[in-house]
C-alpha cells in the first residue's frame, strides 16, 4: 500500500508539472528537449522512460514518484525543493513575508506603532518597559495596526528567505488557533526565540501540545519541536527590513 506521504508528493509533483507546462518550460509532445521523454531522463536517467513519468502525471495510476526522483526534478527545473519534499513554502520560492527595502522611509518617535527591541529584551519578555535602553517605536509605511514588535535576526537558518541582520516586524497572536501551518513565526518560549516555518503537533482531543520549528535552511538546520507551556509565545511574521 503507498504511503500518504508519497501519494502527497506525487499530488505536489502533478501540480508542479502543470505549473511548468504553463510557463513553457515542458511541452508534452514535444520533440525539440521539453516533452515528457525529457522529462523522464531528467528524473530516471532515461528518454525510454516517460511512460514512468505519464503514469505519475495519473491521479488513478498506482505508480507515484519516489523523493530521489522528485529531487532530481526539482535540480532540473527549478523547483523548490522544500516544497515538493515537503510541502514548505511555493513551488518557485519561499514565501516570504512582504519586503520593506532599504531606503523606505521609516520614522521613530513616539507616534510609531512597531516596537524594535532586541532579541534578549523580545526572550526575556522585557517588552516597552519604562525608561528602557532595548526598545523603542518606529513605523513603516504599510504597517498598520497593535501588537508589532521588531527584532533584528542573529544567524542564517532562514536563509535565502530571511537573512542575518534582517529586521523582522512580526503581529502578536492571541489564540493558538489562529496559528497557519507551514508560516513564518517568531516563537518565544522558556526565554528563547526561534523565527521558524511552523507547525502544531495536537494531542488526541485537538489541543496543540507541540510546534515543530522548519528552517528554511534545512540542509544545515533539522526540524526540531518544542513543548507548548505558560511562556509560549507566538509572533506572526508580516514584514522584514533587509539591507540592499
Amino acid at each position: 500500500m503507498i504511503k500518504e506521504d508519497r501519494i502527497d508528493l506525487n499530488k505536489r509533483f502533478i501540480q508542479a508539472f502543470k505549473l511548468l507546462e504553463d510557463r513553457g518550460a515542458i511541452v508534452k509532445n514535444d520533440r525539440g528537449g521539453k516533452g515528457v521523454g525529457d522529462v523522464a531522463d531528467s528524473v530516471l536517467g532515461n528518454k525510454a522512460y516517460g511512460h514512468i513519468i505519464r503514469a505519475f502525471l495519473n491521479p488513478d495510476s498506482k505508480r507515484v514518484i519516489d523523493y530521489g526522483q522528485a529531487s532530481s526534478f526539482c535540480r532540473a527545473f527549478d523547483i523548490n525543493e522544500a516544497w515538493l519534499l515537503h510541502g514548505i513554502g511555493n513551488p518557485f520560492g519561499f514565501d516570504a513575508p512582504g519586503d520593506a527595502l532599504a531606503g523606505e522611509r521609516m520614522t521613530s518617535g513616539g507616534g510609531g506603532n512597531i516596537l524594535f527591541t532586541n532579541v534578549r529584551a523580545f526572550a526575556g519578555a522585557t517588552l516597552g518597559s519604562e525608561g528602557s535602553e532595548d526598545s523603542t517605536y518606529f513605523s513603516i509605511p504599510g504597517v498598520a495596526g497593535t501588537g508589532l514588535v521588531a527584532f533584528q535576526i542573529e544567524g542564517n537558518s532562514m536563509d535565502p528567505v530571511i537573512r542575518n541582520q534582517d529586521i523582522v516586524v512580526c503581529k502578536s497572536i492571541e489564540n493558538l488557533n489562529d496559528v497557519r501551518d507551514n508560516e513564518i513565526y517568531a516563537v518565544r518560549s522558556n526565554g528563547n526565540v526561534w523565527v521558524k516555518y511552523i507547525q502544531k503537533i495536537m494531542n488526541n482531543r485537538g489541543r496543540t501540545v507541540r510546534i515543530k520549528m522548519i528552517s528554511a535552511n534545512y540542509f544545515d538546520n533539522d526540524p526540531f519541536e518544542e513543548d507548548v507551556n505558560e511562556t509560549t509565545r507566538l509572533y506572526k511574521v508580516v514584514r522584514k527590513i533587509s539591507n540592499v
